[in-house]
């Protein structure tokens, strides 16, 4: 797999060139689980049309306050909004690509993928019952692996992240004492540890600081060559995380179940299911202030959804099914200026 080409700086990223704005440049902020993916989007769809999409990764919470501020043409989250939320925000809520959360260490001697963890056991460290990492529970999951008996540092995300809310419904699901003690959400009272912020804060201070785990999305530790821990999932089975592993997990998802595409995609059955897996959002408001930059945001993610695939498997996510592509297209008639008409038709 190729390497991405994103520059990973401050927790925020911004694609497009610094020119002046277009008209029919668009903006975007949220969630940093699908950065590396928009940068490659936005760089291929800058080539082929002229046109920029201007992002910053600043988290699924801070993208939704931005959303339904209206200081942006879209906002991201990758914890999706209830139903009820997006009713009473009028907006809409769609999914771009499917991807996995790693746990990632910074472990003298362990190569990526070589450390294998329960989601029980990865609970209980990011609970505090485990603190060290010759812990027999930890020691019986691996042997031949050297592991110190030093104390485990945990390392979380600072901001309100959906990274972080994928992976604590994750171990809330597998560990009803992680679930009463810690919780699940966009943020959680870890017990200790350190913050970092975005999946890029979260790499960076697990690089820098010996004997840590942290969690990130994939292409993050790819990016940032990270040990990752491989997992057993629902099944029992020893996976790593990659395109058919999440691929896996999403097989049977009914993306109908749930208002605006939220299904949840963790601890699915499946031999090769990845067990923490999660779909990424695009959040925009049903009736458009700016009908002209709604279609603009529009054409940019059908070209993505019609033409990155190619650049979102290079970097280990998975692009929609075909079906679910033309469900969200089809949802896409509902965003609307302010006579009604959808803005689809200003394309026309």
């Amino acid at each position: 797999m190729k390497r991405a080409h994103a520059m990973l700086a401050g927790g925020a990223l911004a694609f497009g060139l610094a020119a002046a704005a277009q008209a029919a440049d668009i903006t975007g902020a949220g969630a940093s689980f699908p950065a590396p993916v928009y940068a490659k989007w936005a760089e291929a769809y800058r080539a082929a049309t002229g046109h920029s999409m201007n992002y910053q990764a600043i988290g699924s919470g801070g993208g939704v306050k931005q959303i339904t501020a209206k200081t942006v043409d879209f906002g991201a989250s990758d914890d999706p909004v209830p139903g009820a939320d997006l009713e009473r925000s009028g907006l809409l809520q769609f999914p771009t690509v499917i991807g996995g959360v790693v746990a990632v260490v910074n472990l003298a001697g362990v190569q990526p993928g070589r450390l294998l963890l329960t989601g029980e056991v990865l609970a209980d460290i990011f609970r505090g019952a485990i603190a060290k990492w010759d812990d027999a529970k930890i020691v019986a999951l691996n042997p031949g692996v050297k592991l110190p008996a030093t104390a485990i540092t945990l390392v979380y995300r600072s901001d309100s992240s959906g990274t972080t809310a994928a992976f604590t419904d994750y171990l809330a699901q597998v560990s009803p004492a992680f679930r009463s003690g810690i919780g699940a959400g966009k943020t959680v009272n870890w017990k200790s540890g350190v913050g970092g912020k975005g999946n890029a804060g979260v790499a960076a201070n697990v690089t820098k600081i010996d004997g840590s785990i942290g969690y990130v999305e994939y292409a993050y530790a790819k990016q940032n060559r990270l040990s990752h821990a491989s997992m057993v999932n629902r099944s029992g089975k020893t996976v790593q995380p990659n395109d058919a592993t999440f691929a896996a997990a999403a097989a049977n998802a009914d993306w109908t179940s749930a208002p605006g595409f939220g299904v949840n995609l963790n601890h699915q059955p499946g031999e090769q299911a990845w067990p923490m897996t999660s779909a990424t959002y695009i959040l925009m408001h049903r009736t458009a202030d700016r009908p002209a930059r709604s279609l603009e945001a529009l054409k940019f993610f059908r070209w993505a959804l019609n033409n990155g695939q190619k650049l979102a498997l290079e970097l280990d996510y998975v692009p929609l099914p075909a079906g679910v592509v033309e469900q969200v297209e089809a949802s896409w008639k509902e965003i609307r200026d302010a006579s009604g008409k959808s803005v689809l038709t200003l394309a026309q």
